[in-house]
């Protein structure tokens, strides 16, 4: 694809400023990543910012993901030393699943606080991700009302706020944050893929055609019967030819952006089954890898 994916607003920035002047008064960090894309869901500039504060990640979004390769996933993570819990946040085990966990990350600090005689004490997290990432639906669930917007785009989220939740969390909610520039750009394409960039701000079309590279090996029968082709339709029609078929199909004549937009929001919306794009061999970025010199260092 040729297009150089681009996003850094403002409000961005300033809000890495308000973590860093927040990080002081947590206990530790929820870092959430997309499960489908789990290292292009990684901000690398959250490093900096954290620090050596202890981290849990939160695979979010498991429920539109490929259970297998989420596995696979938190068997890698482990492997660098992180902390990590999967979940469809919407489950009403999640809040007791992500307080044990985080009680799990902070035994021996918390040890050390009951032997001075500090008991029960809450804990404090700042919840961290990049847009559309799930922070609002997952923040929902845990404090068990709907005290955050959420919704299927990017940027829902504008400024930090405070949250308790039933299970004795004590939760900084922060707006989503991507970082200035994209080394790989496979890392840009899977973000527009899944949604954390806005639509306004990609060429749709050149993501669809992404969508069907990836879902030609992937899953092509998922193509085949949602916009019910021919068997024969991948072995006969290149990727830019399947898009065009695909928007014919869907009545929208020539009008290919259109058609591209559908089949992004079909993938997004899981309309196209379960899928992760990304695998620990894809090398894709850095992040992890930085994680695990950060721990031996």
């Amino acid at each position: 694809m040729g297009q150089i994916i681009q996003w850094y607003p403002g409000h961005m920035a300033k809000a890495f400023r308000q973590m860093r002047e927040n990080m002081k008064y947590v206990d530790i960090v929820f870092e959430l990543v997309d499960a489908r894309i789990p290292l292009s869901s990684r901000n690398p500039e959250l490093n900096q910012v954290l620090g050596d504060k202890p981290r849990l990640l939160v695979m979010t979004k498991t429920d539109l993901a490929d259970q297998e390769r989420t596995t696979e996933w938190m068997r890698y993570f482990r492997a660098q030393g992180l902390a990590v819990i999967a979940l469809d946040s919407r489950d009403h085990k999640t809040p007791q699943l992500i307080t044990k966990a985080a009680k799990l990350v902070l035994a021996e600090k918390w040890a050390a606080l009951a032997e001075k005689g500090v008991k029960d004490k809450a804990i404090r997290a700042l919840v961290a991700g990049i847009p559309n990432v799930g922070k609002s639906t997952l923040l929902n669930h845990l404090v068990m009302k709907n005290v955050a917007i959420t919704g299927d785009r990017p940027g829902v989220t504008k400024k930090l706020q405070w949250l308790k939740t039933p299970t004795n969390l004590e939760l900084l909610d922060t707006p989503g944050v991507l970082w200035p520039k994209f080394e790989d750009q496979r890392v840009g394409q899977h973000l527009a893929m899944t949604g954390a960039i806005k639509d306004q701000l990609i060429n749709v079309d050149d993501i669809a055609l992404v969508t069907l590279t990836f879902m030609r090996d992937y899953n092509p029968t998922a193509i085949l019967d949602r916009y019910h082709l021919a068997e024969d339709s991948w072995e006969t029609l290149s990727d830019v030819d399947m898009l065009l078929l695909i928007t014919k199909k869907l009545g929208f004549k020539e009008d290919y952006n259109r058609g591209g937009e559908r089949v992004l929001l079909d993938l997004r919306r899981g309309k196209l089954g379960t899928y992760t794009v990304e695998m620990p061999a894809d090398n894709i970025g850095t992040v992890v890898a930085d994680d695990a010199d950060d721990r031996r260092n």
